[in-house]
């Protein structure tokens, strides 16, 4: 169903629709720790490096979906907030299309270019060959993974959180079934994994896009809205684009620390695959309920009711810190027994490297949680500049820091670059959504319309 976000207190609203969108991310998540523990479980220390090796190329391709997923979930809210149903579904269709056509060219320019990129990042020799594998059939099912994304951000941003929580959970049982399955029944080692993602993706796509249909069929228009519009995609491009870039550039930061992660061999590759996934999964749970506040933001500001917003960026930020709270508390005292499930005993050298990085990099989540809320407000907003600042802020300091404090450090030096960024960029965000709200009271906005 859909949820008009612009009525009731800001806080039990944003409790509703965020709640179910962490809910999904848990289990998002969880089948993202499956594959890096199944594969690490059952074969082998080699096989969770080269899962692990792959991964900043995966979120590559990940991060242009997830900012298409942005763009247009900002402009659907806005035009359903202000009850432009017409616009709204041309917006859905044009997304849509413009999603399917950018996801093949994408798709095969990644799988012609998957063994450039795995000596780009200096992957060694004894992972090569999995790593490859791996990113060849992940990239297959590229397409799936654009698409529901895009559907996800679409029933975002008709209030609708919960609908795209029953898919996740299917999708997340069936890929960790499968995986177990693949991996340890038939031993197809990382090809396992990752065919359990393409075949679970892709049901999930299918169904949702489906679901999707049928909810926008019973959205009235008197007029019959248009399949394609060049104007609309310039309107949803505004917002895309410098969310795809913000993402892929934070990917590509990302390779080059991979690189440099390379560089100290297998062992220590293990160790950071396993821990940065699980680092992932926290900051993926922030960046969810940041982007529902996004959403809220977007149909308030389509509303005319700027004071909600104010209201729902104090909201949020009681909500996140209680998820941080809990992040931080296993990480930080149990992060031994949370890596040890990736490994066998013999992976000494490995469990040492998650464990640095988790007790380094979790005391800090009460940090970037307060950067990823205050940012989900500049994105509702359309404030895409100051959002992008913050964010290139920190993927900088934390590339060129990793590279600083390893020569004098090792590998820990790399995970200490982690608590720079936030904090410099979380500094940068608060101010710039203090700039905006202060242009809303000077203003007198209780009715601003973006």
């Amino acid at each position: 169903m859909v949820k008009d976000l612009t009525e009731g207190s800001p806080g039990q609203v944003l409790r509703q629709f965020t709640i179910p969108m962490f809910v999904s991310v848990i289990f998002q998540q969880l089948y993202n720790i499956a594959d890096s523990m199944i594969a690490g479980r059952f074969a082998g220390e080699d096989a969770l490096a080269a899962v692990g090796a792959s991964y900043p190329i995966t979120m590559i391709f990940m991060a242009i979906a997830v900012g298409s997923n942005i763009g247009c979930s900002v402009v659907i809210s806005n035009l359903f907030g202000a009850k432009k149903y017409r616009e709204m579904k041309t917006a859905v269709y044009t997304t849509l299309l413009t999603a399917f056509a950018l996801s093949l060219a994408l798709t095969a320019a990644g799988v012609f270019g998957t063994g450039a990129l795995m000596v780009m990042i200096r992957t060694p020799e004894n992972i090569f060959a999995d790593g490859a594998l791996y990113l060849e059939i992940y990239i297959g099912g590229f397409t799936f993974l654009f698409l529901y994304n895009a559907a996800t951000g679409i029933f975002s941003a008709l209030g609708d959180s919960k609908t795209p929580l029953y898919f996740l959970i299917a999708s997340s049982l069936g890929n960790i079934v499968l995986d177990y399955l693949f991996v340890a029944g038939f031993h197809w080692g990382v090809a396992g994994v990752a065919w359990a993602t393409f075949i679970a993706q892709g049901i999930a796509c299918i169904l949702a896009l489906f679901t999707m249909k049928k909810r926008l069929d019973g959205i009235r228009t008197e007029e019959k809205a248009e399949l394609f519009s060049w104007k609309m995609l310039g309107r949803i491009s505004q917002i895309a684009v410098p969310s795809i870039l913000q993402q892929s550039f934070v990917s590509v930061g990302n390779i080059f620390i991979q690189g440099l992660v390379n560089s100290y061999g297998s062992s220590v590759i293990a160790g950071y695959s396993a821990a940065v996934k699980l680092n992932t999964f926290a900051i993926t749970s922030f960046t969810t309920l940041g982007n529902g506040i996004s959403n809220f933001t977007a149909q308030n500001l389509g509303a005319g009711k700027a004071g909600r917003v104010k209201e729902g960026f104090l909201a949020g930020l009681k909500l996140t810190i209680v998820i941080v709270v809990c992040f931080f508390a296993v990480f930080f005292l149990f992060s031994g027994s949370v890596v040890r499930l990736f490994m066998g005993e013999e992976s000494g050298v490995a469990l040492h490297t998650g464990e640095v990085f988790l007790r380094i990099v979790s005391p800090f989540y009460f940090v970037i949680s307060v950067k990823l809320v205050a940012d989900g407000i500049l994105r509702g907003a359309g404030a895409m500049k100051q959002f992008m600042a913050s964010t290139f802020t920190d993927l900088v300091l934390r590339v060129v820091l990793a590279f600083i404090l390893a020569a004098r450090f090792g590998s820990t030096g790399i995970w200490m670059s982690w608590p720079v960024g936030w904090s410099v960029a979380a500094v940068m965000s608060v101010l710039f959504y203090l700039g905006l709200k202060k242009g809303w009271e000077s203003a007198g906005m209780q009715g601003y319309s973006g």
